[in-house]
């Protein structure tokens, strides 16, 4: 599943920060408290509970087993965490099976990690703006690890750390490096699990642009009867700019989201679509203000053989801003307005299991940022052949 920071080429060029993590967890608490009948429902944790949490695990690994990855991985994820898993749906299933294995055997920490190597290239697209400058080909690198440690039979500490980085072939241009990480702790409470934690981003991007992001989050998920899951999540993330021209940038958010999963085909594909809207705040001096956002991202995963694997998702956010800037390159004559935007992304790819927890494919990635704001007018097309390693 997706990351749940909003896409890269957006943050790079946006930004967020907000105030106190004690009044933060607080909010956090009360919404929760308030929250859908399934964590009302969800009694304090007794020897039923722990009773059904090693059938959920044995019934996943049952599901598995009969290839219904989709079903699967919603049945794991009632008990389980599991922070960046490969795109493919089959391969995800794995890694939760695998998982749900040592949980079940009592062994004191579950863990895993992954290499991923890509070469591609990159173009920038011509927009109202004018004519894309960049046309490169790139090499990255990504190296991650997850933990998930049962401190209980219903409670377990998830943490994670993912480390991306891009080197352009054109020497003029910055090379790209990202840190997330992540740390919670999940509790199954019968059929719905309750998520807490704190996570983070550390970028830089060149030209003397860095980027510090931190938050904090909780959500519950559930299964519904058949196929179908449910998402409800809060947060509450703070961005900070050291250093660079982006300093005015900074803003606080929070954001609320749902998300619908369904499984068919058999448990051999599933949909998802999940649904955002949220505030950012201004903390500097942003010309343009505060603003409301709203916005959609649909995501399909098909299991073709037990080899063969594609993905695809889309990615949509309207902001609507409140200060009235000029909506035009500085010095050029232009309308006076509130800026108004709208962000689009759409990808996918096919890999190839060849080996044991190794596959290859191509992917291709779209973006597409529409403003009424003259210079934030932006588009590129990204195609690149991808090399993942699980261990």
């Amino acid at each position: 599943m997706a990351y749940c920071f909003p896409r890269l080429s957006t943050i790079v060029r946006r930004g967020l920060v907000i105030g106190d993590f004690p009044i933060l967890c607080s909010i956090l608490a009360t919404i929760l408290l308030a929250s859908p009948a399934p964590l009302r429902a969800a009694q304090i944790v007794d020897g039923s509970d722990v009773e059904v949490v090693s059938e959920q695990l044995q019934r996943g690994l049952g599901l598995w087993q009969f290839g219904d990855f989709a079903r699967a991985r919603m049945v794991f994820e009632r008990v389980l965490r599991l922070d960046n898993l490969p795109p493919d749906l089959h391969e995800q299933a794995d890694v939760y099976a695998e998982a749900a294995k040592a949980w079940l055997d009592g062994r004191p920490a579950v863990l895993g990690g992954y290499v991923v190597a890509s070469v591609g290239h990159y173009r920038e697209n011509a927009t109202i703006a004018g004519a894309g400058l960049a046309n490169d080909s790139f090499g990255g690198l990504r190296i991650g690890g997850r933990a998930n440690v049962p401190a209980s039979p219903t409670f377990a500490i998830n943490a994670s750390l993912d480390y991306r980085f891009r080197r352009y072939d054109d020497g003029d241009r910055r090379d790209d490096s990202d840190l997330f990480w992540a740390l919670g702790g999940s509790r199954a409470l019968g059929d719905v699990n309750l998520g807490l934690g704190t996570r983070g981003w550390a970028s830089s991007r060149g030209d003397g642009i860095t980027r510090n992001d931190a938050g904090v989050f909780a959500d519950l998920r559930w299964m519904g009867d058949g196929a179908d899951q449910f998402k409800f999540g809060i947060e509450l993330r703070r961005r900070s700019y050291p250093n660079g021209p982006l300093r005015d940038r900074a803003r606080d958010i929070i954001e609320v989201s749902g998300t619908w999963t369904r499984a068919f085909a058999d448990g051999r594909a599933s949909f998802s679509l999940t649904a955002r809207g949220g505030r950012e705040f201004a903390a500097a001096d942003n010309p343009y203000g505060d603003s409301n956002f709203v916005g959609l991202s649909p995501t399909l995963d098909i299991a073709i053989t037990s080899e063969l694997a594609f993905y695809a998702f889309g990615w949509w956010q309207n902001g609507r801003y409140n200060s009235e800037v000029l909506r035009g390159d500085a010095g050029n004559s232009a309308p006076i307005g509130t800026r108004n935007e709208n962000l689009y992304e759409a990808g996918g790819g096919v890999l190839w299991g060849f080996a044991p927890q190794w596959e290859v494919g191509p992917s291709l990635l779209y973006i597409r940022d529409r403003s009424n704001i003259l210079g934030d007018n932006y588009s590129s097309t990204e195609i690149s052949l991808v090399l993942r390693r699980d261990f």
